[in-house]
């Protein structure tokens, strides 16, 4: 086949030469038979991609004992591609626990595929052949466990291509402060093959876009601030979240009700000078007046009071100074 010749849309030159060998003489196609399993358990697994009609078939033979996989085949009904991606999915299953079968991803079987480590084997929209054969794994793995396949897929899916998850979208675009989808599929891989999961109008319908996870985060950055602004302006009732206007009012509104009376019915008064804050500890500086300015008390007793009423009520590190 000449070279620049197309493969379901794209360029022979876009599939690696490893993938080009394996699409005309793969390694691992081929049955199990009930005749060949001996001692060991044989799982026949059936998998199709409902976007482009292929399927395929898996077959594992099984060491009970161990529930390693000691051998592998396949039998592809699709394109050249998944014939490929199938080919190295069951070579990678052999000699694999179960377990460890169902971690290979179809990023791993795409990467196995590749000629140069930081050139695609296959072109973006190809990419979901691999994807049948990661799939295929997971159903082989719940025949053999006794499982719905479904109970394996803790997580929802929003890059088929990548096999990532919703939930670790969002936590990468977090914490990496990511503002723009050529970001996301740098940090992630996502949407960086068949970019169907993008935006609506791609190779394959989603429920749910990269585009609207990036909204949806800054949306849920922007309420955030949102809030934070408003608990800064107004404070969240507490002490320590008003602003100094808002504590000389809390202050002197105690100071009002609570104190002054006592002290104006034996001629004196008190005056709130200023609130600083001294390593979170509040400094309350106050002034007395009239007889209060010479009372033997106006340092101990009274300055004791004045103390301990405003701990009291507005339940934050106080300390009362005579300026």
């Amino acid at each position: 086949m000449a070279r620049d010749s197309l493969i379901g849309g794209a360029l022979w030159e876009e599939y690696s030469l490893e993938v080009q060998r394996r699409m005309n003489e793969p390694t691992n196609m081929g049955e199990i038979t009930e005749a060949q399993k001996g001692d060991n358990e044989l799982i026949i697994a059936d998998f199709g991609a409902e976007s482009c009609g292929d399927a395929v078939r898996l077959y594992w033979l099984i060491d009970p004992k161990t529930d390693t996989i000691v051998s592998s085949k396949f039998k592809s009904f699709g394109c050249g591609t998944a014939i490929a991606s199938s080919d190295m999915m069951a070579e990678l299953c052999m000699s694999k626990t179960v377990d460890e079968a169902l971690k290979i991803t179809n990023i791993d079987v795409e990467k196995a595929l590749r000629d140069e480590p930081d050139i695609p084997a296959v072109p973006g929209q190809k990419m979901h052949c691999s994807v049948m054969a990661y799939d295929v794994i997971k159903k082989a793995a719940s025949i053999y466990k006794g499982v719905d396949m479904e109970s394996l897929e803790s997580e929802f899916i929003i890059c088929e291509c990548a096999r990532v998850s919703q939930d670790t979208l969002i936590e990468v675009i977090k914490l990496n402060k990511l503002t723009t989808l050529e970001e996301i599929t740098d940090y992630t891989k996502a949407g960086g093959f068949c970019k169907s999961c993008i935006k609506p109008g791609g190779h394959e319908r989603k429920d749910i876009y990269l585009v609207d996870l990036l909204l949806e985060v800054k949306e849920a950055k922007e309420a955030e601030e949102k809030s934070r602004k408003i608990i800064e302006a107004k404070g969240d009732g507490t002490f320590l979240s008003m602003g100094l206007v808002q504590k000389i009012k809390a202050v002197e509104s105690i100071l009002e009700e609570y104190i002054r009376p006592t002290l104006k019915a034996d001629g004196g008064n008190v005056e709130l000078m200023d609130i600083q804050d001294n390593g979170g500890v509040f400094e309350v500086l106050i002034k007395y007046q009239g007889e209060c300015m010479s009372c033997s008390m106006n340092t101990t007793t009274t300055l004791a009071g004045i103390e301990d009423m405003l701990k009291f009520k507005l339940k934050a590190p106080l300390k009362v100074i005579v300026s």
